[in-house]
């Protein structure tokens, strides 16, 4: 085997799961046959093989109880399989519980040279690496305070910077890239990018597809603990998120709700060009927003604004009918809708969540708010592109495109 190589032979993980409860020591003693017998075995994996190469970038995606971090502590050595054999050759740097091996009382300095020598480096290695850790971790002047005093980010932050600085053949990551503010993740990313151009073997798992698709070369997809599929990113993905949102519900799954209640949101809906009902769109489709409403008594220039956004929380944008100077005199004890239609709807592939609001003419005052309550899912249309969460919808020319396509 050479560095970096990953190899997964029938390995499957299975549990002991005992249905009848115990109270007492008595009755543990007293009924340690029974138990014994009527022992379940739950595998959190089954006869999953897998071949990884040196430098490849594979991610594991699923639903939550997939098997997915079983998988990757299976991979570190943290697990044992229950069967089959799980062989891996060179350095390996899980960040799956970061800070996992920091000791609360001693200083961040004296952690990272602790957790440099549980990933097998010396001391004299850790003194190379310090400087350069410390300068990622952007911890500087706290670097020598006790790491019980610190933030759980800046905790997980330094954990980071050692995990992506010691520079391992193998690196496991379980979703850990949300870390610090947008500057520090963007250093992450980076950090990541780098260590696969030179060759290092990495082993994602995240719920977020744009991450994946830009950090992985193939995609392994679980399903409860059974390997699915195997393939290139964007075919797997594809695949998964199209299956994925097959059994969402229409409205008022999740979210949150507001508002002094004289006026309300009853209802919203997204809609295709015919006016129906619609779960999935495509990239470049015409799309209405339908929002209910309805009134107890006299609201005066109301104002009905929408918000979208991704599942991690992303505003993609929140526009609303005062700013196109769009101002009914009045609702009163009525009902109705409100349509927002867009010509060509310029969403890149991916699951979006819908607020909708109505406001007094001030939109400080809140009648009512559905946050978040309704969930759609776009898939690839035209243009057809995958990074980031809207299109420019803009044409590529030039000379030396001419007659390309």
């Amino acid at each position: 085997m050479r560095d970096g190589q990953i190899i997964l032979q029938d390995v499957g993980v299975g549990y002991r799961i005992y249905r009848e409860k115990v109270s007492t020591l008595k009755e543990a003693v007293a009924n340690r046959f029974r138990h014994l017998r009527t022992a379940e075995k739950f595998w959190a994996l089954r006869h999953v093989s897998l071949q990884i190469a040196p430098g490849e970038a594979i991610a594991l995606v699923g639903h939550n109880g997939s098997g997915k971090s079983t998988l990757l502590k299976t991979i570190a050595g943290v697990l044992e399989p229950s069967e089959g054999a799980a062989v891996t050759q060179g350095r390996i740097s899980p960040m799956i519980e970061l800070g996992a091996g920091f000791d609360p009382e001693l200083s961040g300095r004296d952690n990272v040279y602790l957790n440099g020598a549980l990933l097998g480096f010396t001391r004299k290695q850790m003194a190379a690496k310090f400087q350069r850790i410390v300068d990622f971790s952007e911890l500087g002047d706290f670097i020598d305070l006790p790491v019980k005093n610190y933030s759980s980010g800046m905790y997980v932050r330094l954990g980071f910077s050692v995990a992506i600085n010691v520079v391992p053949d193998i690196m496991l990551v379980d979703e850990v890239l949300a870390v610090g503010d947008a500057e520090f993740q963007r250093k992450c990313l980076e950090r990541f990018n780098d260590l696969h151009a030179s060759g290092k073997t990495i082993v994602l798992v995240s719920h977020t597809m744009d991450l994946i698709r830009n950090l992985s070369d193939t995609v392994a997809w679980l399903e409860h603990g059974v390997l699915r599929r195997l393939g290139p990113s964007r075919e797997v993905i594809d695949e998964y998120l199209t299956e994925s949102h097959t059994d969402r519900a229409a409205d008022g799954a999740h979210g949150s709700r507001w508002g002094s209640g004289e006026a309300r949101i009853e209802k919203i809906e997204v809609l295709d060009a015919s006016n129906e009902p619609v779960k999935r769109v495509r990239t470049g489709d015409t799309v209405v927003f339908r929002f209910h409403y309805s009134s107890d008594t006299l609201i005066r220039n109301p104002v009905w604004g929408m918000a979208l956004y991704t599942l991690d929380g992303v505003w993609v944008t929140g526009p609303n009918t005062r700013e196109v100077g769009l101002m009914p005199d009045h609702i009163d004890a009525d009902e109705g809708y409100v349509d927002l239609r867009v010509d060509r709807l310029l969403l890149l592939p991916g699951s979006y969540d819908v607020s909708a609001g109505l406001f007094d003419v001030t939109t400080t005052h809140v009648y009512d708010m559905r946050h978040r309550a309704l969930r759609f899912d776009v898939e690839f249309g035209a243009p057809h592109e995958e990074y980031g969460f809207v299109s420019l919808g803009g044409n590529w020319e030039g000379d030396i495109l001419d007659g390309t396509r």
